[in-house]
């Protein structure tokens, strides 16, 4: 498709339009709530014709299925004030004055801080979050009610300078057959950037230090068996290029990665979107998923990352002690 073509082809398109596109402020009512949108008609990435208005539309028309995974769990927020292309910074805790129906949970860090970060609990309150100008979604691995005990570990896996996207999903397989001998089950999404996320359901109780060692074990030993595609190495100084890096350490406390269903700052307007190991092996691009067909896939093919959410079939780490 030429650029022109894609110019209003990647706005996003959904069954009912309920941020409307001639109007620069709105006043939206979500059952009890109403949250104040501002800046609807700003590009947010103007060679696509995508506003601010259009992220905040999509986000409404995937909030049922990105819902539950960001439900009683600290948000870091990246804001991009100008759009897709221009500055962002993080913030953490959450800003004030805000609505009083925000939710946040207090979290202490080493320094003795205690940080207020807000909470995504509804609509409404998602809605508000993305109209601070944050793009991408970056939840808490832990669930508020112990912030030290995830529900999953997960793999990054990121390509090296010289590395190919085709690279990261023969490793993404690889990790697969990995993950099948250890019994346990995993779900791949696109990065919506450069890569693949691997995350495994887990049985909360090991803590966030206990998950990492995990991930960092499997991790060394999988670059070790095969060390011209993959490597577990850290430090940039010394990691090999051309290589897929298996980025355990994002499994850290405190550290966070995009959602499911997250927009990324892509030049495409890509997403974050669960994908099956069978399309991996098909082969697919970054590009495939984008704010404009995105909707629709997951309303013609459900939540692919629903397991994530179940309490059957979740891995019990100390099994593999």
């Amino acid at each position: 498709m030429s650029p022109a073509g894609a110019k209003r082809a990647r706005t996003p398109r959904a069954a009912r339009r309920v941020i409307p596109t001639d109007v620069d402020t709105l006043e939206l009512r979500a059952g009890p709530r109403s949250v104040h949108l501002t800046n609807l008609r700003k590009p947010f990435w103007p060679e696509l014709g995508i506003t601010k208005g259009d992220l905040l539309q999509y986000y409404v028309d995937v909030s049922p299925a990105l819902l539950p995974h960001l439900r009683d769990r600290a948000m870091v927020m990246k804001r991009y004030p100008n759009g897709a292309a221009g500055d962002f910074f993080f913030m953490k805790r959450a800003p004030s004055p805000r609505p009083d129906w925000i939710e946040t949970c207090a979290i202490e860090h080493e320094s003795g801080s205690v940080i207020d970060f807000p909470m995504i609990q509804d609509l409404p309150a998602l809605l508000w979050v993305v109209n601070l100008g944050c793009i991408d979604l970056n939840q808490w691995y832990a669930r508020c009610d112990d912030t030290d005990r995830p529900d999953y570990l997960h793999f990054d896996l990121d390509p090296v300078k010289g590395a190919t996207f085709a690279q990261v999903s023969e490793a993404a397989l690889i990790l697969k057959e990995t993950l099948d001998s250890l019994e346990m089950p995993s779900y791949p999404k696109t990065t919506g950037s450069r890569g693949i996320h691997v995350y495994v359901p887990i049985v909360r109780g090991p803590t966030q230090k206990d998950v990492w060692t995990i991930a960092k074990t499997i991790s060394v030993s999988l670059a070790g068996a095969h060390p011209r595609l993959l490597t577990a190495e850290y430090r940039v100084a010394r990691r090999p290029s051309e290589r897929v890096l298996v980025d355990y350490n994002q499994n850290a406390w405190g550290r966070t990665l995009a959602s499911v269903y997250s927009v990324r700052p892509h030049p495409s307007a890509a997403v974050s979107t669960p994908v099956e190991w069978t399309e991996i092996e098909r082969g697919l691009r970054i590009e495939d998923f984008r704010i404009d067909n995105v909707p629709a896939r997951v309303a013609r093919r459900g939540d692919l990352w629903a397991p994530l959410l179940a309490r059957r079939g979740r891995v019990k780490l100390d099994d593999l002690a």
